[in-house]
């Protein structure tokens, strides 16, 4: 059985309420306004064209059967099992996931930042299921129209040429072989990739151009792509970090709802580099108040796991996302928000503002937003690097090589008999 789901099938008053009590499995509790919008007083258009998805009627919670679900979220922290993620299954319409076609024509996003360690990227979806309460990229749903909460995490839109477009660029004799970034807004591996298989697609083309790639994923769905990335790794053109912000499994669950358990992720660490593909972890985002001790904890058990490398960020809030994270704040942890907020503030004082704290949530600058100011960022560096060091963790992944790079020939049409 399959089932349509209608293009931004919405809630009537969904843009017009306001925080709420927590919505099921599902890190954002509003729809707050599109900033876009606000700007020019009113909606604006979306403008470019949205195909339904079909897609099997599976819902969008995780069977107990399902080896690639989000399962266990216990066994690893603190909060021991607390069962499959909830999903949505049987609610209104509006509080489903809905998946649409995203009609781009192009792949590779370009990057000139220079907090950011790529300059290309791939990314198989917009916006992101997994749901976490903190992401930065929540933003970008607003340059389509959507909001940067409830929106961003319930309506998926699905590039499902991109293993063709990229293909393409990557036979371009313009193209200059490098590494590419899976992913730079979305998550590769979250849960409608288990049915479309897109990210692994792409890393099918990837394969057969040696072209290097490095995936951040908070999903233990990677491993089910071992074969092409131990492929890849053969060629030193893989490479892989797992994401974990919290070893509290109860913990992780309110921040990240539909992601996958640490303890899959750290199993995933085990798999990969059993099969010999270089991975590692980034303790990221930490969240100061609330995850910063930590730190220490997740280190030892990534490296103990079998990771080579390490890597962190500390929680970067921008544009609408810290009035959404401070609302998540008041529902799952309000005992925690006014410390959590002030660590954040002190963490984001700007230069040359004499000692005082700035009551910015977020700084966008380069240079310090990837960091922090002040001794509270001092401490957060000096407390991740003495204990990467001391668990034998490599400051950063193995260089990645682009020497194998080859364009495949293409394969000759068949003759077609009549």
């Amino acid at each position: 059985m399959s089932r349509i789901f209608h293009p931004l099938e919405a809630d009537p008053g969904a843009r017009s309420r306001g925080p709420r009590a927590s919505v099921r499995g599902r890190g954002a509790a509003s729809q707050p306004a599109n900033r876009f919008a606000a700007r020019s007083g009113g909606e604006i258009a979306i403008d470019f064209r949205y195909e339904p998805l079909e897609v099997e009627e599976w819902g969008d919670d995780w069977g107990p059967g399902d080896p690639w679900g989000p399962g266990d979220h216990g066994g690893a922290g603190r909060g021991g099992a607390v069962g499959p993620s909830p999903g949505t299954a049987g609610a209104p319409a509006a509080e489903r996931t809905v998946y649409v076609r995203d009609a781009t024509r192009t792949i590779l996003a370009r990057n000139d930042s220079p907090d950011i360690p790529f300059d290309a990227s791939v990314n198989p979806y917009r916006g992101c299921e997994h749901g976490c309460a903190y992401c930065y990229a929540r933003p970008t749903h607003e340059y389509l129209g959507l909001s940067a909460g409830l929106d961003f995490e319930r309506r998926i839109l699905v590039k499902t040429d991109a293993a063709p477009l990229l293909r393409t660029a990557l036979g371009r004799r313009g193209w200059r072989p490098q590494v590419i970034a899976m992913s730079g807004v979305t998550d590769p591996y979250q849960p409608i990739e288990r049915r479309l298989a897109i990210t692994r697609s792409c890393l099918e083309v990837l394969l057969d151009f040696r072209n290097p790639v490095s995936i951040v994923t908070k999903s233990h769905l990677v491993a089910r792509d071992i074969d092409l990335l131990r492929a890849l790794s053969e060629h030193r053109a893989a490479s892989v970090a797992l994401s974990i912000t919290s070893l509290d499994a109860r913990l992780a669950r309110a921040l990240e709802p539909r992601a996958p358990g640490p303890a899959q992720r750290l199993h995933a660490i085990h798999q990969l580099a059993a099969a010999g593909i270089p991975v590692g972890v980034m303790v990221a985002p930490v969240i100061p108040g609330l995850t910063d001790a930590e730190t220490p904890a997740i280190l030892r058990a990534a490296a103990e796991a079998g990771a080579g490398f390490a890597g962190t960020v500390p929680l970067r809030l921008p544009h609408g996302v810290d009035a959404l994270f401070a609302d998540w704040l008041e529902r799952h942890a309000p005992e925690r928000k006014v410390k959590v907020l002030d660590r954040l503030k002190s963490l984001r004082r700007e230069p040359g503002a004499g000692g005082g704290a700035s009551e910015r949530l977020n700084d966008p600058a380069f240079g310090s937003r990837m960091r922090g100011h002040g001794p509270y960022a001092q401490q957060l560096h000096d407390l991740f690097h003495l204990t990467r060091r001391r668990v034998g963790l490599a400051r950063q992944a193995p260089w990645l090589s682009t020497a194998a790079f080859r364009r495949p020939e293409p394969v000759p049409a068949q003759l077609t008999l009549f």
